[in-house]
Formats: C-alpha cells, structure tokens, sequence
C-alpha cells in the first residue's frame, strides 16, 4: 500500500460538518429554505469527503462503486445548490430592504419557501440528471480523494455543467448589490423597514448580505479556476454522437498519486478544499454572532440542568426555545 498522502483531509471535512450543525436551530426556527439548504448540502458534502479520505487514503480500489455513483451525482448538485441558495437569499434581501410596499403575509410566505426550495433542491436535480449528457464513463477514483464525477470535456459540458453556476452566482451579485444599495440609502430608517416586513433585525440582514456575497465572489472564482484548470489539462472535444461519448460507459477511471503530473495533483488538492472553505465562510457569520451565543447560553444552562441538576432559574435565566427544544420536542 501506499503511505497516507494527506491524513489532514478527513478530520477537516468531519470538523467542518460538525461545526455546520451550530446555526442549525435557529434557522430551522426561522423556517429559513435557503439556509437551511446550504447547511444540508456543505455537510453532505463534507460527510461525503471525509468517507472518500478514509476510503482511498492510500489506494484506487474499486471498492463501494453504487456509493460513488450517488456521491459523484450530488457532488454536481453542490455545484448548482450553493449559488441557487444565495440567490435566494439576496432576492429575499433585496425585496425586503426596497420601498416597495406591503408586508410578507403567511401567503407570501409560504409562496417563498416554496420558490426556495425549488432553486435549491428541484434545480440542483435537474443538473445531477443531465450531467449524464456529458458523463463520458461511470466515476473517476483518485487516490487520496475518493470518487469523482466524469465529464466528457466539450461544449455541452460547458453549458451544464460550469456557466450555469456562473450565471446564477452572477445574478445573486446583482440582487446583493441592490440590497447594500437599498441599505445605504435608508439606513437611518432600515431596522423599522425590516421589522415591518420580514422580522428581521439589522444585524441578521447584514450577515446574511456579506455572507451571500462572500460565498458567491468565492463560488466564481473557483468555478472560473476549475474550469481554467481543466481546459489546460483537457482538450475541448467534439461532440459527436450519443453512442460514441457513452461508448463503454460503465468504465471506471483510476489515479494514482504517483502517477499524476504535479500540476494536477496540486490543482485537485487545491479544489478539495472548496468545500470547506465554504463552510467556513458560512461558520463564520452565523456561529459568532448575538443569535449564535444566546443559543450557546441556552445550551450551557440545559447542561446544567440535565446533569448537574442545577435549576436555570439559579443564574437569572428564564426557559426560552433554543437548541434543546430540537432534541426534546413536546
């Protein structure tokens, strides 16, 4: 067998799971489609990672092959989910902080969600199914990483698989541009503006923009490098027929480290970290700020309560919903 070539990337991709269920109450309090999407899916995918690390850490067995035939299909979902949650996101942004009249109503509420959870889990399906278009063969294994999805390189791949993403991170930069706009212009009324239609507070609504617009200033950048990187390691192919590009189809790709040229070891090294780099944006902004350590209080004094036996109201602290009412619903 070969030596373990990089022990850090499991403990990263479970720590980073780990950590993305920290925000998770209050935005399932908040019934929030667009956020709650992207916890799922970063920690879909960081789960995903971190089982491909321990599984291919030192080989390319042809091992857990329907695994990586789910994995490697909702590895491109993740690609389309991201950009589609933040979208949703600064177009809820944008739509609350404008002057345009009315209240959001239970009606338009659930018409929202319903919206959202369209862009964030309907469209990503309708990528993961045509990404079969463009899957040349079955799966890639790379040693050290696990299962990845093949794409036969041409001009369809083009269209599904990298400048949707483009499009939909470059529409959300627009909303969230719009939204910051709406904000410095009626700052000195925009808490009552929020309270009026959303509910939300200044402080949350600003997290929200910078987070959306981090992720997608992220999420272009690495889409424009990983297709950049692939077009100098892959030749633009031709589109011939259906039979000729899913010729052999159920073939299984293998590469071993050793075997790879520098340059693309380090550039699939570098698109590993993609997924948790963007966890930790989204850590970031919601596991430090005022929602997230009223959440840690609450969780403190249940603590206490259930194995200390150590009553809440001893520290000045009356019961409200937080973490625990999640694990102890009534």
């Amino acid at each position: 067998m070969s030596p373990i070539l990089y022990p850090e990337l499991a403990p990263i991709a479970l720590l980073s799971s780990f950590l993305l269920l920290i925000p998770l109450p209050w935005h399932w309090r908040a019934r929030n489609v667009a956020t709650l999407s992207i916890i799922l899916w970063l920690f879909i995918a960081n789960i995903t990672y971190a089982v491909d690390a321990i599984i291919w850490k030192d080989n390319v067995a042809l091992i857990a092959k329907v695994w990586c035939d789910i994995t490697t299909k909702l590895i491109i979902g993740i690609n389309f989910a991201l950009p589609a949650a933040c979208l949703c996101i600064c177009v809820h942004l944008e739509h609350v902080a404008s002057a345009r009249p009315g209240p959001m109503f239970i009606a338009d509420k659930r018409r929202r969600r319903t919206f959202e959870a369209i862009l964030c889990f309907g469209l990503p399906v309708v990528f993961m199914a045509l990404h079969y278009v463009v899957q040349g063969h079955r799966f890639d294994v790379f040693q050290g990483y696990g299962c990845r999805p093949s794409n036969y390189f041409s001009v369809p791949a083009l269209f599904i698989i990298w400048i949707p993403p483009l499009a939909i991170a470059t529409i959300a930069m627009v909303y969230s541009a719009l939204a910051l706009r709406h904000f410095l212009i009626r700052r000195l009324t925009f808490a009552s503006i929020l309270n009026s239609k959303s509910g939300l507070t200044t402080s949350r609504y600003v997290r929200l923009m910078l987070m959306s617009t981090f992720q997608m200033i992220w999420s272009i950048s690495i889409t424009i490098y990983t297709l950049s990187f692939t077009m100098q390691h892959m030749t633009l192919r031709k589109w011939t027929t259906w039979a000729d590009v899913h010729s052999n189809f159920s073939r299984i790709d293998q590469y071993p480290i050793m075997l790879m040229p520098e340059s693309v070891a380090r550039g699939y090294y570098v698109g590993w970290w993609v997924i948790p780099i963007s966890s930790w944006l989204f850590i970031a902004f919601f596991a430090f700020g005022r929602d997230a350590i009223e959440e840690y209080k609450k969780c403190g004094l249940w603590v206490r309560a259930q194995f200390l036996r150590l009553s809440p109201s001893r520290y000045g602290a009356p019961h409200k919903k937080g973490f625990v009412d999640l694990a102890n619903p009534r």
